[in-house]
C-alpha cells in the first residue's frame, strides 16, 4: 500500500454530509492486507459511534470520513501512519501494518440538530 490516504465511495449518501466535531454512527469492518478481518460492528452487534475530528478514532478516520453523507458506504485504505503506526494493537494488527475499512454512514450529528 502507498502512504497516502485513498477511498472509493461504493455507494454515495444523499444525507447529512460529516463534518469535523459531528457524531457519526457507522457500521464497518475492518481488514488486515491479507484480507483478515479484525473487527467489525456487525460482531460486537450494534453501530459504532465517534466524535470525529476530536482524536478519538484513528487519524485515517478524522480524515478519510470527512464529507461522506449518510447513507453512503465506503472503502477506506489508511496507511499505518494514519493508523496505528509502529504499535501493536491487539494481536492482529502488528507494528506497520495498513488497513482496510468498508463503512456504512448511518447518521451525523452536529451542534445544529
Amino acid at each position: 500500500m502507498e502512504d497516502e490516504l485513498h477511498w472509493t465511495d461504493l455507494q454515495p449518501g444523499t444525507g447529512k454530509a460529516v463534518v469535523k466535531g459531528a457524531l457519526i454512527t457507522t457500521h464497518y469492518r475492518g481488514f488486515l492486507q491479507d484480507g483478515t478481518e479484525f473487527d467489525s460492528s456487525h460482531a460486537h452487534g450494534k453501530p459504532f459511534q465517534c466524535v470525529i475530528g476530536s482524536g478519538r478514532v484513528i487519524k485515517g478516520w478524522d480524515l478519510g470520513l470527512m464529507g461522506m453523507r449518510v447513507g453512503g458506504k465506503r472503502k477506506l485504505w489508511v496507511p499505518a501512519r494514519l493508523a496505528y503506526a509502529d504499535r501493536q494493537v491487539g494481536a492482529l494488527i502488528k507494528p506497520g501494518s495498513d488497513l482496510l475499512f468498508e463503512i456504512e454512514l448511518l447518521e451525523v450529528l452536529t451542534r445544529d440538530d
